[in-house]
């Protein structure tokens, strides 16, 4: 089952490399002020209930819960290596054409700077109405989320750093 998401997410992230080879992040909180072309960095941080802006989504980070051992049901579902952390995010297209949310671009950050990678085959297992692997969303539409990491159990995430696709400047967003 690992090789066959390793392969999907490589595949996935060539497909969305092509997806966002053309689009901008115009007109969002996430830009310096430098004004230099590529140095996408995050204007500011954003706590849990406060929604934070990169290029075409607004994300509402709604809650977090760590401390899971599995995620999917008795039938089916994936073990964490050491705990699963939860976050609950409400993502927002405010931008003027479809937009792809890839979970795959989110990172969760522990206080030691740290950064983790979210767990996309978990994801799908905790996932059980929406989608935060693959989901294009319309302007104006928003989905409800969990996107999950799989950290070391002696571990606790401060931040999330989350992307309107893999190439921006990301906003981050405090745990604690």
């Amino acid at each position: 089952m690992r090789k066959t998401t390793t392969l999907a997410l490589i595949a996935t992230g060539l497909v969305a490399l092509g997806c966002g080879a053309g689009s901008t992040d115009e007109g969002t909180s996430s830009k310096s002020d430098s004004g230099a072309k590529g140095e996408d960095k995050p204007a500011k941080t954003a706590k849990i209930g406060q929604p934070a802006r990169d290029g075409k989504f607004e994300f509402t980070v709604k809650s977090s819960k760590c401390g899971v051992a599995k995620v999917g049901t008795s039938m089916i579902g994936d073990k964490a290596q050491g705990q699963f952390c939860l976050i609950t995010v409400n993502v927002k297209n405010i931008g003027k054409e479809a937009q792809t949310l890839d979970g795959s671009s989110q990172k969760a950050l522990a206080a030691d700077g740290t950064e983790y990678s979210s767990d996309t085959e978990a994801g799908l297992y905790a996932n059980k109405e929406a989608s935060t692997f693959f989901e294009e969303i319309n302007p104006g539409n928003q989905v409800t989320g969990v996107f999950v990491f799989d950290i070391p159990k002696n571990v606790k995430l401060t931040k999330l750093e989350l992307h309107d696709s893999m190439l921006s400047g990301g906003v981050t967003v405090s745990l604690t």
